[in-house]
């Protein structure tokens, strides 16, 4: 997103929602006989009514230091202010940013601002979902509510998914409850059901949530594609919609981010192995450096993509339960595939380093796919650790040392 852009209605970097009292909030009314009368909720609130462009409250449509998302199509008339009705259809910068965090680019800032957002013409008597303010969730979310009328309640989860901050502790039962009352929710909405994510489960406490706000809380299906029949179902949800898939394309498209998040790793160990390239009888060869330097890359690139693609690709049918070990298996196929082909002259001792460059390269690069996994544990994950990580850099060493000692 472009943080340089101030117009009201293009793009945004953050918006504060105004905030309006109504009927709890204003005063007493007086009768003709003096006496005084409560104000009672549903006549003196309006019913939320649909604007567009800018809110009134702006005065102007610039303002310095104020823009609003693209994805922001108009505003409703609440009785707690003015709430932005977003689009279900995702536009030419949604598909673009969603691109960049398949590819690690600009991650740590892929975030909306937390706040009530509403989904078509929302009611006192439409649905509740909460989410997290990471964007890519959030499009997910919206886009699957298409012809539906829907608030939306983001919560402020640091940009970060609502799985992962559900174990990091941001999605959780204190934000949600500090939202709603930031919101007011309670003022305008005659239901007390909030539909929250089933991965966001492990950091809410439904009832501590209920005590707090008086909403009890409904877990959502797994999958936001399959809101609409989880609504039309009355809040029903199916065995399908409680499960987690984990299938090959969905395993392939979380691998170009661990990539790139390979980059700087990468770079360096491309410049030293083109200055261990060079060192032999001569102390430093420029062409035995360029000529040796770039086998030694094709290696460890050809490493970094079985570990990284082809591991989490091929996941389920790899024998061991250990990624590093899984990543040791391919590894060890991939130094074949090199050593028959493009290493075939490359004698014992290049063989040797091969081998071990590529399965120890492929071995680490696979376990960092744990992350991504849904049948990891945390524990588990510390436990493989400790043993791999020794061992992957001992075969690195050690193939190193092979490589250098063959130049001699």
């Amino acid at each position: 997103m472009n943080d340089n852009k101030q117009s009201c209605g293009t793009e945004a970097k953050a918006v504060d929602q105004p905030q309006n009292s109504c009927c709890p909030t204003a005063p007493d009314s007086i009768s003709e006989n003096g006496e005084k009368s409560q104000s009672e909720p549903g006549k003196c609130c309006p019913a939320p009514q649909e604007t567009s462009g800018c809110p009134p409250e702006l005065g102007q449509p610039e303002i310095a230091g104020y823009s609003v998302y693209p994805f922001v199509t108009g505003w409703l008339d609440t009785p707690v202010g003015k709430v932005p009705q977003v689009s279900t259809k995702l536009g030419w910068p949604d598909r673009r940013g969603r691109w960049a965090m398949r590819w690690g680019i600009g991650r740590d800032r892929y975030a909306i601002t937390p706040g009530l957002y509403a989904v078509g013409r929302p009611d006192s008597d439409s649905p509740l979902l909460i989410s997290a303010n990471y964007k890519l969730s959030f499009d997910f979310l919206r886009s699957a509510l298409k012809g539906e009328n829907a608030w939306l309640l983001v919560i402020d989860t640091k940009g970060i998914n609502v799985w992962c901050a559900a174990g990091k502790g941001t999605f959780g039962t204190e934000e949600i409850v500090r939202r709603c009352r930031q919101t007011r929710l309670p003022e305008f909405l005659r239901h007390r059901t909030m539909i929250v994510p089933q991965l966001g489960a492990p950091g809410v406490a439904a009832y501590k949530v209920k005590q707090e706000t008086g909403f009890q809380v409904v877990y959502g299906p797994v999958r936001a594609a399959d809101l609409q029949a989880f609504l039309a179902a009355g809040l029903q949800a199916t065995d399908a919609m409680r499960r987690v898939s984990f299938n090959t394309w969905e395993r392939l498209v979380l691998t170009p981010v661990e990539v790139t998040n390979l980059g700087k790793t990468i770079l360096i160990a491309v410049l030293l192995l083109f200055v261990l390239s060079g060192i032999g009888s001569d102390i430093f060869s420029f062409s035995a450096a360029w000529q040796r330097g770039l086998a030694a890359v094709c290696a460890t690139l050809i490493g970094v993509l079985t570990g990284c693609i082809l591991t989490p690709v091929l996941l389920p049918w790899i024998p061991t339960r250990a990624f590093a070990s899984k990543g040791a298996l391919l590894g060890v196929i991939s130094a074949t595939v090199l050593a028959l082909g493009p290493f075939r002259g490359a004698g014992l001792s290049g063989w040797a380093s091969l081998y071990l460059e590529v399965i120890a390269v492929s071995s680490f690069t696979a376990m960092n796919f744990t992350g991504s996994t849904t049948f990891t544990s945390p524990s588990g994950v510390e436990k493989e650790m400790r043993y791999a990580i020794p061992c992957q850099a001992l075969a690195i060493f050690v193939a190193g040392l092979i490589w250098i000692g063959a130049a001699f």
